[in-house]
């Protein structure tokens, strides 16, 4: 049985509010998430990146810090791979967003790993608090009884703040100067390069 169009309307109300914690349109992304670090990417052009994701909002409910943050997005993708795992008619799309999935989670707890000895007993609490409040998110949509509306809310996940990618990477190589910022990136206000 199909969800109804009113039960469409608010699964993606409520897919909206597992990422934003409000009802609003998805947040524009800087561009994918990258998981691989082998990445051929040059440093401008992530500095780039960087400065637009740490220059732009994040969603109510995200933590600010970048340890926490981390905790928070693997929390995210994490919940969206188990309501994906929950259905019996995924289909080769569904299956390979998992797996991307997968290897994105593996990436931030790596991260978190790496930089556990690092941070403070306050900073580690923010963190569990950051994942637990990210994971709350996700137990109204994994008690749907119906497949079909846990199909659309897994199909509504609308991704990560760019920030997440940026924080991983920082707490990974332990860097605690601030971010790039988009002046020192070569960038205007609207994230497009500044004319020399």
């Amino acid at each position: 049985m199909r969800p109804s169009l009113a039960q469409t309307a608010t699964l993606a109300a409520f897919a909206s509010f597992i990422l934003t914690g409000s009802v609003a349109v998805a947040q524009d992304q800087d561009g994918p998430i990258a998981t691989a670090r082998e990445a051929t990417e040059s440093v401008e052009a992530r500095n780039a990146r960087e400065a637009i994701a740490y220059e732009t909002p994040l969603p109510r409910g995200a933590p600010e810090q970048d340890y926490p943050l981390v905790a928070w997005c693997a929390a995210l993708v994490e919940g969206h791979i188990a309501l994906g795992r929950t259905l019996t008619n995924a289909d080769d799309l569904d299956r390979e967003i998992i797996r991307l999935g997968a290897l994105e989670a593996t990436d931030f707890r790596d991260a978190l790993q790496a930089g556990t000895s690092r941070q403070t007993p306050a900073t580690r609490a923010a963190a569990e608090a950051a994942e637990d409040e990210a994971e709350a998110r996700w137990t109204p949509l994994m008690d749907l009884p119906d497949e079909a509306a846990r199909s659309q809310a897994f199909g509504l996940f609308f991704g990560l703040p760019g920030r997440c990618e940026h924080a991983a990477r920082r707490v990974r190589e332990n860097i605690t100067t601030p971010p790039v910022t988009l002046q020192a990136a070569g960038l205007d206000e609207m994230g497009q390069p500044v004319a020399p």
